[in-house]
């Protein structure tokens, strides 16, 4: 592989982050936070039953940042194998797991709409049981999410490592990517043991390390310096 294509795989890797940057937005964040209610599982119910189209739609959303995870890992594990073939596949390996990990997750999210939409379910439930079912549903895609972040987290901080020893990557943009891999893994942790400490705000740094990661792929024009 030489520098031009190691330049389009890299510009089809900031194509597939920006993606990511606007589906996860919509279907992880905008979306649970618009239906969901914590500790009130009528409430919930209620707004799945009133946007139910649009709780799906944010499946299939994450079926499509899913397919960009897959696709990423390959390319990240194919940018980066020249500083550490044996890190770069490991990271691929985390990458695979955490993606597998919160598809499982994202199943219970998706049944959370079957006493909804499905008249059949529907025809067995009593309402407050399908508020409980709901509710329970949406809350083992919780934990599983919560799972999914550690080994995120490593991916990323691998991956981080990998880009900062490169020389045909900015070292910022590796110690971003350590950061943000190691805010998930914080994340994780205090989720696990110290719930009561666990914010969002914990994953700030996420967000501006995936939009300097989506710039550089999409608009850096010298891989001179990679070789296989």
């Amino acid at each position: 592989m030489n520098a031009k294509q190691v330049r389009r795989l890299a510009a089809v890797a900031g194509v597939l982050v920006t993606i990511s940057i606007f589906a996860g937005g919509f279907a992880e964040v905008y979306v649970p936070g618009k239906l969901l209610v914590a500790s009130d599982p009528i409430a919930t119910a209620r707004n799945v039953a009133a946007s139910a189209q649009l709780f799906r739609l944010s499946f299939l959303v994450y079926l499509i940042e899913a397919l960009c995870d897959v696709t990423l890992t390959w390319i990240f594990y194919v940018l980066l194998r020249p500083v550490s073939s044996t890190l770069s596949l490991l990271a691929a390996f985390f990458g695979i797991v955490s993606t597998a990990t919160f598809a499982t997750s994202e199943l219970f999210y998706f049944m959370a709409s079957v006493p909804v939409l499905d008249e059949t379910v529907q025809k067995h439930f009593t309402p407050d049981e399908s508020s409980l079912f709901i509710y329970s549903a949406l809350t083992l895609y919780g934990y599983g999410g919560t799972v999914f972040m550690v080994f995120y987290g490593v991916a990323t901080a691998l991956r981080g490592y990998l880009f900062y020893r490169s020389a045909y990557f900015p070292k910022w943009l590796g110690a971003l990517l350590l950061l943000a891999g190691t805010s998930f893994i914080v994340k994780n942790i205090v989720a696990v043991a110290l719930p009561q400490y666990d914010s969002d705000l914990l994953l700030a740094p996420t967000f501006v390390t995936m939009i300097a990661l989506a710039a550089l792929l999409l608009f850096k024009s010298n891989y001179s310096r990679w070789s296989e």
